[in-house]
């Protein structure tokens, strides 16, 4: 009798040893991934070309930013190639420079934005995409596509990853919402030797744009909502009129009046 109650005492023992062991071990594997609250990929990622996104804009995207969203649906097989490319090559960032990740995420942002509407099409804003379901604030909360296996939505991509971890304010004129007051899509994809140069052409671009916004003359400016919305990003290193200013060809007084323009949330459809 004494040996058996050893016998079942050790047994006891080993299978809460094996336990703990595998508890521990889940923990650390726990703590790796979310080390610093940043999305660690356990796979090595390769630098992807963005070269199907380049020609696909190129072609389905007028100089003035207007969408031929159906030429999207038409050439869906090289869209998803694309789209694939992205889910499958998460940003290293230990191996990708920091104009390679913003690119990255740049196009990720536009292409699944995209992707978005030819899903819904024909839509005649990206607003309307989001009635009816249930749980879910605005349609950039919507979580449809994956990258690196995890699940996404358009808000993580621009403020938790865009807007968090790079002091890039640009971004602001890259990422497109699919309207006709966003910041034109550009049509070509942002490549990582020459994003400086992209985002600057960008910038230049919008705040000169007019009916985006409206520069009267010294003392008056009827801005766009994203210099609103945003403030806080435009000026870590001056004021806004100053960020304004950098690219405006009518430059502002430093007292100019500011008001900011409706937005418009039609589709940028051809």
């Amino acid at each position: 009798m004494n040996s058996l109650k050893k016998v079942v005492g050790l047994c006891f023992i080993s299978l809460f040893l094996l336990f703990c062991g595998e508890q521990t071990a889940q923990t650390s594997d726990s703590n790796k991934a979310n080390n610093n609250g940043k999305i660690k990929i356990a796979k090595k990622s390769t630098k992807l070309s963005h070269e199907i996104f380049n020609k696909l804009l190129q072609q389905h995207v007028s100089a003035d930013g207007k969408v031929n969203y159906k030429g999207f649906i038409q050439d869906s097989v090289e869209f998803n190639k694309y789209l694939d490319l992205l889910s499958n090559n998460f940003p290293d960032q230990e191996t990708w420079s920091e104009q390679e990740q913003i690119a990255y995420w740049i196009n990720a942002y536009n292409a699944f934005t995209i992707k978005l509407i030819i899903k819904h099409y024909p839509v005649k804003s990206i607003k309307d995409i989001k009635r009816g379901i249930v749980f879910v604030n605005t349609v950039w909360d919507m979580k449809f596509f994956k990258l690196g296996g995890q699940e996404f939505d358009l808000n993580k991509i621009e403020h938790g990853i865009l807007r968090k971890d790079f002091e890039e304010p640009r971004i602001h004129f890259a990422v497109n919402c699919a309207s006709e007051s966003c910041p034109n899509l550009r049509n070509e994809a942002f490549m990582a030797d020459k994003l400086e140069q992209q985002l600057e052409e960008q910038a230049n671009d919008f705040i000169n744009k007019s009916g985006k916004n409206i520069i009267q003359d010294a003392y008056t400016a009827h801005l766009s909502k994203i210099f609103s919305w945003f403030t806080g990003d435009f000026t870590k290193n001056g004021s806004l009129i100053d960020f304004i200013n950098k690219y405006a060809t009518t430059k502002l007084n430093a007292d100019a009046a500011i008001d900011y323009l409706d937005y418009s949330w039609k589709l940028n459809d051809q």
